[in-house]
């Protein structure tokens, strides 16, 4: 069992720069892979960004690639979204989430989810 929380998100202007935050806790937490999806008002929930157990291995969604970065701590308990280059398509609730396996194998890996913080860019 994985407990995740996210903390920061708010609203910012296009083109400018959000860090959001998730603290993972839990006997697993360091062996599983760990990611960040998110949901437009409307929308689908959709994968964001993933990282795997280790760290080294990431993965993005094309809209987000070369504005987001994720990163995981070396204690392998937090994990960070660093989002550039805002654009006001990036308004969603991101939601962190914690996987069941070590590696970044699709979205029905993951079965921990946090409440989800708001991100809003502004035009």
């Amino acid at each position: 069992q994985v407990q995740v929380e996210e903390s920061g998100g708010g609203l910012v202007q296009t083109g400018g720069s959000l860090r959001i935050s998730c603290a993972a806790s839990g006997r697993t937490v360091s062996s599983v892979a760990m990611g960040w999806f998110r949901q437009a008002a409307g929308k689908e929930r959709e994968f964001v960004a993933g990282v795997d157990w280790s760290g080294r291995v990431t993965d993005y969604t094309d809209s987000v690639k070369g504005r987001f970065t994720i990163s995981r701590s070396s204690a392998k308990n937090t994990i960070v979204l660093q989002m550039n280059s805002l654009k006001p398509e990036d308004t969603a609730v991101y939601f962190c989430a914690a996987a069941g396996k070590p590696f970044l194998v699709g979205r029905s890996s993951f079965h921990y989810w946090g409440q989800g913080t708001q991100v809003t860019v502004s035009s």
